[in-house]
């Protein structure tokens, strides 16, 4: 976990990924969720992977 959040995207606000398959074997979908509510940033799942937007901001889904 502190891996991820640790990415230097993740501290200025930009967009992390990592795969689904290695999140789950590593800390689980749970854990992942929690702490990206915890955050206030926003997750989505998309082609086998994870992408953590490290944002407060609103999000728009444009297409």
């Amino acid at each position: 976990m502190s891996q991820i959040f640790s990415a230097r995207s993740a501290q200025t606000g930009g967009v992390v990924r990592r795969s689904v398959a290695d999140v789950e074997r590593k800390i689980g979908r749970d854990a992942l969720e929690l702490e990206v509510r915890r955050r206030g940033f926003h997750l989505l799942e998309a082609g086998g992977q994870f992408i953590i937007i490290c944002t407060r901001a609103d999000l728009r889904v444009l297409v």
